[in-house]
């Protein structure tokens, strides 16, 4: 929902910074490892520590080079397989460091079950995103979801910084939550996958049992 949303707004606000790095000599695909370097790192030093509010700035400062990388790709020309593999494939690492920083956390708070919560949310989401994308290599689609990607990374860093500032319960709500609709989206995402996959094929009309109509 929130990449619908946003998308647009979000790429008028960078473009004029697309522009200037461009103009640097920077590529799309060293701010994509930028930035994932920046949210990873944020991620596992801050999160484990208990800094949820540090690390929730110091990772959104980073998140949006996911956006600037590929408004550069666009404006340069560079748009290709290789730009979205680069970047679906560092996604990943992102959202893996932003869960494992929050589960590291939680395990050292004796927070077990949170902790648990935490990695259903990383396996799940993980699993919401492969699913797309075997669906795409397979030739079908898979776009249905309540809880895709810019959904779960942006509410999952609302409710950390919000929790780094002492708001009670609003991180280990919202991940329940997350772990609840992330699942429903799995199960989406294999329902209408399913259906394209055994859809019955119908008969053209011109043809009739005795062969085509001359």
């Amino acid at each position: 929902m929130l990449n619908r949303f946003a998308r647009a707004l979000f790429t008028r606000l960078f473009t004029p910074v697309a522009r200037l790095l461009l103009r640097l000599g920077v590529s799309p695909d060293a701010v994509t490892v930028v930035g994932t370097l920046g949210v990873s790192l944020g991620a596992v030093l801050f999160y484990p520590r208990g800094e949820l509010f540090w690390g929730t700035i110091v990772i959104t400062a980073f998140v949006f080079s996911d956006t600037v990388d590929g408004v550069m790709a666009r404006l340069s020309g560079r748009t290709g397989r290789w730009g979205s593999f680069l970047d679906s494939t560092l996604d990943r690492v992102a959202d893996g460091a932003v869960f494992a920083g929050l589960i590291l956390w939680f395990a050292a708070s004796d927070e077990l079950v949170l902790a648990a919560v935490a990695l259903a949310c990383l396996v799940l989401g993980g699993v919401v995103s492969y699913a797309k994308a075997r669906a795409e290599g397979l030739g079908m689609t898979a776009d249905v979801g309540i809880a895709e990607r810019a959904d779960r990374l942006v509410s999952t860093l609302v409710a950390a910084g919000l929790s780094g500032l002492g708001v009670p319960y609003v991180l280990e709500v919202v991940l329940w939550v997350l772990a609840v609709l992330s699942l429903v989206t799995v199960v989406q995402r294999m329902t209408v996958v399913h259906a394209q996959a055994t859809r019955t094929v119908e008969v053209p009309p011109e043809v009739s049992d005795r062969g085509p109509v001359a």
